[in-house]
């Protein structure tokens, strides 16, 4: 049982603070895609194609096993979360563009009419509408990530699928082992769209 809370545990807290970290990088990287600064501009179009052309686990396993070898020693779950974290940004980058774009051109430029700087109406104007009509996506995301954390699994984070695995090989129960662990996933993944959909009608 203690394994199983672990695992469970372990998941819960990656797939929050990976969402929370994607989401950052990922509004960092969304700005430099439309700031009017065309380096900052071409890194951040860099930085979308490379992370998200390459699979997840890709990342996981260069990090946990390359990252040593450069004198960068983290604990294993961190490693993992800023992998998980840094490739999800990608996508939170791209959906939040999507999201800009689709923000009427007039409200920009009522906000440069109104004296505000691209910084104040980025800020006050443009991201507040943009985050609103990104919602879904946004939760899209989200549930896409809390699945993609069982690949921690893979370099040796006790997440539920890893602890499933270790159960499984005492009681060799598969059905029942790893049908428990899905029905995990899937009221995890329920929540976030639960979630997501109460929040949309609020902001709607």
């Amino acid at each position: 049982m203690s394994l199983v809370l672990e695992g469970f545990l372990n998941t819960v807290a990656l797939t929050l603070l990976s969402f929370a970290g994607a989401l950052l990088a990922g509004v960092l990287v969304a700005i430099m895609r439309i700031v009017p600064v065309p380096l900052l501009r071409a890194a951040g179009a860099v930085y979308v194609e490379v992370w998200r052309n390459v699979p997840l686990l890709a990342w996981l396993v260069l990090f946990v096993f390359g990252l040593p070898e450069v004198g960068v020693k983290m604990p294993l779950f961190w490693t993992a979360f800023t992998a998980i974290a840094l490739y999800e940004a990608a996508f939170v980058a791209e959906a939040l563009r999507s999201g800009v774009n689709s923000v009427a051109s007039g409200q920009g430029e009522a906000a440069r009419a109104l004296g505000l700087s691209f910084r104040q109406s980025l800020r006050h104007v443009i991201l507040p509408q943009a985050l609103k009509n990104v919602v879904q996506p946004l939760a899209n995301i989200a549930i896409a990530l809390t699945m993609a954390t069982a690949l921690a699994g893979v370099v040796g984070v006790v997440d539920m699928t890893r602890a499933a695995q270790r159960i499984n090989l005492e009681l060799a129960q598969p059905l029942l082992v790893f049908t428990g662990v899905g029905l995990c996933y899937l009221v995890m993944a329920a929540g976030i769209g639960f979630g997501a959909r109460v929040l949309e009608r609020r902001l709607a």
